[in-house]
C-alpha cells in the first residue's frame, strides 16, 4: 500500500488537469480493499450515476469496499482536519467535511455536497456518525443529510447495507480501540474478510419528503434487509 499510493499520485494530479474526477483514488482504494484481504459479494442493483449512498458503519474497510466498487467520494467529520496525513488522503477522494455538532455548518455546505455528486457522481454518507459492531443499526443522525433538502434533480437516494456476517464484531472498530491496533489487527488475518454489500432499492416518494424521511426510511430498508 506505501508503495502503491506515490506510484497513483502522479498520474492522479496529471489527470486532475483536464477532469475534476480522477480514476486514480477508486483504483487504489480497490486494490487496499485487495490487500487486507477483503472478499466481497454485490447484491441488488447500484446506481451507477448521481447516487447519494446511505450506509450503515462497522469499519475502516467500509471506506475501500464502497469506494473501490462504485468510486464514490465520502461525507466525514471536520476532526480529520488535525490529521493531516488523514486529512491529505481524504481531500485526494474529494470528501466533503462537515462539523457534524453545528448544524448551521452542515447547512453552510449544502452547496459542496452537490457539487461533490456532480464531480464523482456518487457520494456516501455514513449516517450513523459512527461505527457499530454491525448486529445494531444505530439511530441514523438527520443533520447529516441537509444537501439532500430538496433532493437535487437527477439524484437517487439509495440505502446500502454493509454486511460483515457472524463475524462483523471481529472486524468492527468501536470502543477504545486505537486506529492503528485495528489496522494491524485486521491486516495480520489470514483468512478472507467477507462482506456482502447490498445495494437495497432507491427511496421514492414520501420517503423523500425531508432529512427526516429520508433518514428514517434508509436505516428502515436496511433493518428490513437485516431481517431476511
Amino acid at each position: 500500500m506505501g508503495l502503491l499510493l506515490p506510484a497513483l499520485l502522479p498520474l492522479h494530479f496529471v489527470w486532475r488537469i483536464f477532469t475534476k474526477h480522477s480514476p486514480w483514488p477508486r483504483i487504489f482504494l480497490k486494490s487496499v480493499s485487495w490487500f487486507v484481504g477483503l472478499k466481497i459479494e454485490i447484491r441488488g442493483s447500484r446506481v451507477k450515476r448521481g447516487a447519494f449512498l446511505i450506509a450503515n458503519h462497522v469499519s475502516w474497510l467500509d471506506v475501500p469496499a464502497l469506494g473501490g466498487i462504485t468510486g464514490s467520494a465520502f461525507v466525514g467529520h471536520d476532526g480529520l482536519t488535525s490529521h493531516p496525513v488523514m486529512h491529505w488522503l481524504c481531500k485526494l477522494n474529494d470528501t466533503v467535511l462537515i462539523a457534524r455538532h453545528r448544524r448551521a455548518s452542515v447547512a453552510s455546505q449544502v452547496e459542496q455536497v452537490r457539487q461533490a455528486l456532480r464531480d464523482t457522481g456518487a457520494l456516501t454518507v455514513f449516517a450513523e456518525g459512527t461505527t457499530s459492531d454491525g448486529t445494531q443499526i444505530p439511530p441514523f443522525k438527520s443533520s447529516l443529510l441537509s444537501a439532500l433538502t430538496p433532493v437535487p434533480d437527477g439524484i437517487s437516494v439509495q440505502p446500502v447495507w454493509l454486511d460483515y456476517g457472524p463475524r462483523s464484531k471481529d472486524v468492527a472498530w468501536v470502543g477504545e480501540e486505537a486506529g492503528v491496533a485495528n489496522f494491524l489487527k485486521l491486516t495480520a488475518r489470514g483468512d478472507p474478510i467477507e462482506l456482502v454489500v447490498h445495494f437495497l432499492p432507491v427511496l421514492s416518494g414520501d420517503a423523500l419528503s425531508d432529512r427526516k424521511t429520508i433518514t428514517a426510511a434508509a436505516r428502515d430498508g436496511i433493518l428490513a434487509a437485516k431481517q431476511h
